[in-house]
């Protein structure tokens, strides 16, 4: 995915509804620097190929205003990392192999990236390791992001699942995933909402492993 800084304004303007969910023409005016007229005529570009959608919310006071929203064809600009044909291979696996072939590739693909990203996190604490597993996220296109909380806990949130048709499929990935969460950060790690059960995001809640 490209950076922010190398974006189309139309491109920008998508980037900002995933990460915000909605956002009046005025907000993106401000976020964008664009005059109105010219942040009009990007969204009707854009409503016009069916990439985003305006709905009127009512606020709680004044006149409703309108905001945009990504339609499904909209969130397919981001990574989805071609889901039918790996859906068409693991289901023929399957059939050849049976049920706990999934299992085994699943759990490899764990084992790997936690051989080849543990070295990252040598040497770092839980704040290091929450942000450089943030950042090795990011790169592979999950758009995340790492907060600490008042608590001193740590909230990852992955706006973007790019393996979310297989994972609604084949749920062994996002059990593997937080498994491999929990080995890389060596602490205790919650997954409070999923993209694989209807979610918006995926959240993940994160502290010190017991007795650390």
């Amino acid at each position: 995915m490209k950076r922010e800084d190398e974006m189309t304004t139309r491109e920008r303007i998508l980037f900002m509804l995933k990460r915000q969910g909605t956002m009046t023409a005025r907000e993106m005016t401000a976020e964008l620097g664009l005059t109105g007229m010219a942040i009009r005529r990007h969204l009707t570009a854009l409503e016009q190929d069916g990439l985003i959608e305006v709905r009127e919310a009512r606020a709680t006071a004044g006149r409703p205003s309108s905001v945009y929203h990504l339609t499904a064809r909209g969130d397919g600009f981001f990574p989805k990392s071609y889901p039918s044909l790996t859906l068409e291979l693991l289901e023929e696996l399957t059939e050849s192999a049976g049920e706990g072939i999934v299992d085994t590739l699943f759990e490899s693909r764990r084992d790997k990236l936690l051989r080849s990203k543990l070295p990252q996190m040598e040497g770092q604490d839980l704040a290091g390791r929450v942000e450089e597993l943030a950042r090795i996220q990011n790169a592979n296109g999950y758009m995340a992001d790492a907060s600490r909380e008042e608590d001193g806990s740590y909230v990852l949130t992955e706006l973007n699942c790019p393996i979310v048709q297989v994972a609604n499929v084949y749920r062994q990935a996002c059990r593997c995933e937080l498994e491999l969460f929990r080995s890389l950060l060596k602490a205790d790690v919650e997954r409070t909402e999923c993209y694989a059960d209807g979610g918006k995001k995926c959240t993940y809640q994160i502290r010190e492993a017991a007795g650390n």
